[in-house]
Order: C-alpha cells, then structure tokens, then sequence
C-alpha cells in the first residue's frame, strides 16, 4: 500500500525551514511520501549554504521564482516565494495529488514587504476557502484553539461577541466533536462576575447557547485565565480556548515549546505546522530542532486517517 502524499510548504528560505525538512526527510520519509513545494535552483542554493546534499529521494514540486537567499534577514522576495509555495501545496490538495499540507514557517514582515495582505497562513486560507478557519495549536498533552488571533490587544475586548463566540464553539465542535472543552475568561478572576469587565457575560451566554444546540455540556466556563493551566486543571482539559493570541500560547510553549503544532480546524483539507518561527537567528547554522515538524506531519497522517 502506497504511503500518504504530504505537500510541504518551505516557507521562508531566509530562515530555519528547509534546513528542518532536510534534517527530517529520512525520518519523514519513513512516515509519508512528502513532496517539497521547492524549485532545484533554490534547493541546491540552500543545500549549498547548509553544506549538505540533496536526498536522491527528495520529490520536488516546482514552484517557479529564484532569488539570493539572505540568511537571517526579513526580505520581500523571501516573503513573495514562502507565499507561492503555500499555494502550490494546497493546489496539490485540492487536485488530490496530496492527502495534507504541513507548513514551514513564514515571517509576517516579509509578507508585508512582498505586498500581501495576509498576517499568516491562516489569514489566506480563510480568504481562499471562504471559511472562518481555525487556529489550534498543541500537543497530544494539550490543545489550545484561539478565539482571536494576530489583532492588537487593545482591539480584543471588543471582539468578544456573543453571536461570533457561539459560532466559533460551534465550528470547533464540528472538529472535535466529543472533547471536553474548557473556555477562559478574558479578565482577571474572569471577571469577577462584572465588577473587572462584561465580557464575560457574553461569554457565558455564547457556551450556554453553543451547549444546548450541541446537546450536551462541552464547553466548560469562562474559567479565571491565571488558574486555567495549572497541573490540576489540566487532569481535567486537554483542550483550550484562549480569547487572545498570548493568553493561549504563552502556558502552552512554556510547558511544550519544542513538541506543539499548529493545525487549521474547520476547512476542506488538512493542514499542520510547526508552531515556531522563522528563528533567523540560527538560520543555516545547523542548529534548528526538527521535533515540531516530524509532530506536524505525525498530526496530518493521523487527521488523513481519520477522514479516510
């Protein structure tokens, strides 16, 4: 039986990932037939920097463009080719020529600079698909699923809405359907029944209403942030919603930075990642850790197994 057929996006050529898929493809390769969303000129160029050869094995998707890699540094036609592969690889997915897309990192500047308007992958599969995408990264130890992702801080507050909310508990129950769900306050002590915020009446309503259409009590809250992550409270939940990007991911790399992915819920294909940046600062230095992303592509064979 042939093995699944993974896209890899290599994301940005300026920093750590096509030294990543390099480093994993013979462990990867055991797992899947990964096909890298790459031309040969900018894989031998690379190879070149890292002083390693190209794998006999290495199945390459061509995607056109070529430019001088800049180690380290934020460039726009970095941004513009990161981009590219992206789109290459979901190509494979929909035309069934891949099973999954598992996706290096980009960097959000170089995006800017290439003139795309997205904030991250997530960003431009919610415009592609026309689907309100989800944000869940984690760990087979814990999961957390962002309400809010790449906005301000100060523009939080007034995203918390209750027809938004319970749509968003509804989607993610859609993707994990029988889980226990435990959903953080946005205020501290959760907002001490509304003498510290309101927000967290809307909350309330937005579970309550979520739970009956449901049928049963899967989303547990709003939860007081400061205490929602603790041993004890987490024997209980393995899955999370934080309101905002830094409240979700701050406890979860904390405990499990090296281990935890990011996958897209709520979408017509699979699609994981590591859940780490570009790490420009040891770009072709040889030092980049590979266990995010072998876990990313263990993710999106289990996903494609359960959808098959």
């Amino acid at each position: 039986m042939s093995k699944p057929r993974i896209a890899v996006s290599v994301g940005d050529l300026n920093g750590v990932g096509i030294e990543i898929a390099l480093k994993a493809h013979k462990e990867v390769s055991k797992l899947c037939t990964p096909i890298y969303c790459i031309n040969s000129y900018m894989l031998n160029q690379a190879c070149e920097l890292l002083d390693v050869p190209i794998p006999s094995d290495f199945i390459l998707h061509e995607v056109e463009g070529s430019f001088n890699i800049k180690e380290g540094c934020v460039d726009k036609n970095a941004g513009r080719y990161s981009y590219d592969s992206f789109l290459s690889a979901i190509k494979l997915c929909e035309s069934k020529k891949a099973e999954a897309v598992v996706t290096m990192p980009i960097h959000k500047e170089a995006w800017m600079l290439a003139g795309l308007h997205y904030k991250g992958h997530t960003d431009m599969l919610r415009d592609y698909f026309k689907r309100d995408a989800i944000m869940m990264l984690g760990c087979e130890k814990m999961f957390v699923a962002l309400f809010t992702e790449h906005i301000p801080l100060k523009d939080v507050a007034s995203s918390v809405k209750y027809k938004r909310l319970k749509e968003f508990f509804l989607d993610l129950h859609n993707s994990i359907p029988k889980e226990s769900v435990a959903v953080l306050g946005l205020n501290p002590h959760a907002g001490d029944n509304g003498v510290l915020g309101d927000e967290e009446l809307r909350i309330t309503k937005a579970i309550k209403s979520a739970n009956k259409k449901i049928g049963f009590e899967q989303f547990v809250g709003p939860l007081v942030p400061d205490t929602a992550f603790t041993p004890h409270a987490r024997e209980k939940f393995r899955y999370f919603v934080a309101m905002y990007h830094d409240q979700g991911l701050a406890p979860l790399k904390a405990l499990y930075f090296d281990e935890s992915i990011n996958v897209s819920l709520n979408l017509p294909i699979i699609r994981t990642s590591v859940d780490h940046g570009t790490a420009f600062d040891i770009a072709y230095k040889g030092k980049a850790n590979t266990l995010s992303y072998i876990n990313a592509i263990k993710s999106a064979l289990t996903l494609t197994a359960q959808l098959s």
